[in-house]
């Protein structure tokens, strides 16, 4: 019911061209273009004026995004209510995540709504969590568990309702018999002159990696790009490096061994639950967001602390 081009002028607004646009929804540079000539064409205004390389937004345009939030958050509020009329929640219910959340979240969450909403279908899609809040906004998911990140949008953004849901404290792991497979843990500053193992691009962890190696006053030498947590657990019990390791991530019988960090700040992940705004209330949703705060308990031994 809410206007897709409308969409597309957002994007536009937070990347700045046409051709990050159309890479961000998946769509042709010409396609935006000309989805935005006719959105200004049937408002009448003008939207875009042309800067260098780049396009700056109007005053219209602002107007026009200012009042297209409000309308969204009142549609999504009025499926909502719409929704709570039926008896019987039903439906299908889109969930997506990093695949660490889907693991140890997502999928026991979906368990517990077998038991307390059989109508429920639910669809899980794994992704990292710039694009799961791209999936929020074109309506392809309705909860998504994410990172804050360099990428993600603030937690004041108008378009979201977003809410903590776990913290996941990080370790270092290393292969046996490395000299830093201390059992009372380390500082992370003493794995400075490590070789590091962590892939760099659409990866949410690369950041959090940096972050914290920052905050212990180093930057990781990082010589291989890996993100997929079986080979990187290959690697490092092959004596090829070192990385960290969320506690929710179970680990694979690799000759590794997991070494908690001491000091501050201690590494840490710290998830949010994230729904278009005004959705919240819609029982599929409502049930979805029940589910994973019932599901984010600890996992295994030294599991994620519950927020």
């Amino acid at each position: 019911m809410i206007d897709r081009r409308l969409d597309v002028l957002r994007a536009l607004a937070e990347h700045g061209t046409v051709t990050a646009t159309a890479a961000a929804l998946h769509l042709t540079p010409s396609a935006v273009s000309q989805q935005l000539r006719l959105l200004a064409r049937d408002l009448e205004v003008e939207l875009l004026r042309p800067e260098g390389r780049r396009v700056r937004l109007t005053p219209a345009a602002h107007i026009v995004l200012r009042h297209a939030d409000a309308l969204r958050t009142r549609w999504e509020a009025a499926q909502a209510e719409l929704a709570q009329q039926h008896t019987a929640t039903r439906g299908t219910l889109r969930l997506c995540g990093v695949s660490s959340a889907l693991a140890a979240l997502a999928a026991p969450a979906v368990s517990l709504m077998r038991e307390t909403h059989p109508r429920v279908e639910p669809l899980i899609v794994e992704e990292e969590s710039a694009e799961c809040y791209r999936l929020l906004l074109t309506d392809e998911a309705d909860v998504a568990l994410v990172l804050p990140g360099p990428d993600a949008p603030p937690v004041t953004d108008a378009r979201f309702e977003q809410a903590p849901l776990l913290t996941d404290r990080q370790d270092l792991l290393v292969a046996e018999g490395h000299r830093l497979a201390r059992p009372e843990g380390i500082e992370l500053a003493e794995a400075a002159e490590q070789p590091w193992i962590v892939k760099e691009r659409n990866n949410d962890t690369y950041p959090l990696v940096t972050a914290a190696c920052a905050a212990a006053g180093f930057t990781p030498r990082v010589v291989h790009q890996v993100k997929e947590w079986y080979a990187v657990s290959a690697l490092v019990a092959e004596g090829l490096g070192v990385c960290l390791v969320p506690r929710i991530v179970p680990l694979p019988r690799h000759a590794v061994t997991r070494v908690p960090l001491r000091g501050e700040p201690v590494p840490a992940r710290r998830f949010l639950t994230a729904v278009r705004r005004g959705s919240a209330a819609h029982p599929l949703v409502s049930a979805g967001l029940d589910a994973l705060r019932e599901a984010a308990t600890p996992v295994g031994p030294g599991g994620g602390a519950r927020t």
